[in-house]
């Protein structure tokens, strides 16, 4: 991969557990190894709790709070899933706002699995096309998007770019949209 990101910092917006790991770590390393720059940001300073499914996996440290962090600092903003972490993230209006900003800015935005829950809080999902983990069909479709079932899905119908993916499965796809959309950005 190079230095295809030189110079780029992606924002990954995790709540304090719940990740789902190889969501975190996966798309993290892409952006490593691309030349980027990935930074931690969460609710609360301190350390994050992953999982591997529902077992306890790694905790992570994290740069930033959520509050206090701004937008305009990162070029792209990465939503890991796990079922609690988007959960937790949508009832924090500090994450949700902060979420909103990239796409308001049109900045390059992805989320997978169930981390597109923060979006469907954030109101930035009208007239968009996107993918998650299935369980959120009726979320998206409440909140004006158009939900499909496919590997990677990338919209720019709208400000930016919203890149989605299913499922850990899909990560490969997932992580080189990722790069080659924040490349390009």
């Amino acid at each position: 991969m190079g230095t295809q990101l030189q110079g780029k910092t992606v924002a990954f917006l995790v709540a304090g557990e719940g990740i789902e790991q190889v969501e975190l770590t996966e798309p993290w390393k892409a952006v490593e190894s691309a030349g980027g720059t990935p930074k931690l940001v969460s609710l609360e300073a301190g350390e994050v709790q992953a999982f591997n499914h529902l077992d306890k996996g790694d905790t992570f440290s994290v740069d930033e709070t959520a509050d206090s962090a701004d937008y305009a600092t990162y070029d792209a903003l990465v939503l890991p899933g796990g079922v609690a972490n988007p959960d937790q993230l949508r009832m924090e209006a500090g994450a949700v706002a902060f979420a909103k900003s990239f796409v308001d800015a049109g900045k390059p935005v992805a989320a997978i699995c169930h981390a597109p829950w923060t979006l469907v809080e954030a109101d930035v999902l009208r007239g968009r096309t996107l993918t998650s983990w299935p369980s959120l069909q009726t979320d998206i479709r409440n909140a004006g998007g158009t939900w499909v079932d496919e590997e990677v899905v990338v919209d720019t119908n709208g400000p930016g770019v919203l890149m989605t993916s299913r499922k850990p499965d899909d990560l490969k796809a997932f992580c080189e949209e990722l790069v080659e959309r924040v490349a390009n950005s």
